[in-house]
């Protein structure tokens, strides 16, 4: 798609990223001042429950934003609601969807979702793209 604004109701944007690695998420740390190392020691992951370290919300989160990327031309997200519904683990293939709901002259309302290579949710919200 190479103008959002062409999208219709019920389409999609849709991009799948690389496989979460470690490094990822050892620079989100750097990035974010986030240092839990939960997110970049197994040892520290398990002794907190978890099977293995597991990426930032906010990393997540912020990935779907390239849904938009290649349209700042023409608009920018305005409002972004966003539910963490499921964990990030490493190696996981995240695919980033964004559903068309409405459509107006002045925005585009999209519901949003990062689903891992299992089709497990993992995030779910909505994004308001206002256009210029």
């Amino acid at each position: 798609m190479n103008n959002v604004l062409e999208l219709r109701k019920g389409e999609s944007l849709r991009i799948t990223l690389d496989p979460v690695s470690r490094m990822d998420l050892i620079k989100y740390s750097g990035a974010s001042l986030d240092f839990n190392p939960i997110h970049t020691i197994d040892d520290e992951a398990k002794k907190a429950g978890l099977p293995g370290i597991i990426a930032h919300g906010m990393w997540t989160m912020g990935n779907l934003s390239k849904l938009f990327t290649p349209y700042y031309e023409r608009g920018f997200i305005q409002d972004y609601q966003i539910r963490f519904s499921g964990m990030v683990f490493l190696n996981d293939v995240i695919t980033l969807k964004a559903d068309l709901e409405d459509k107006t002259e002045e925005y585009l309302d999209f519901n949003v979702r990062a689903l891992n290579q299992k089709e497990k949710e993992v995030i779910k919200g909505k994004v308001r793209f206002s256009i210029y």
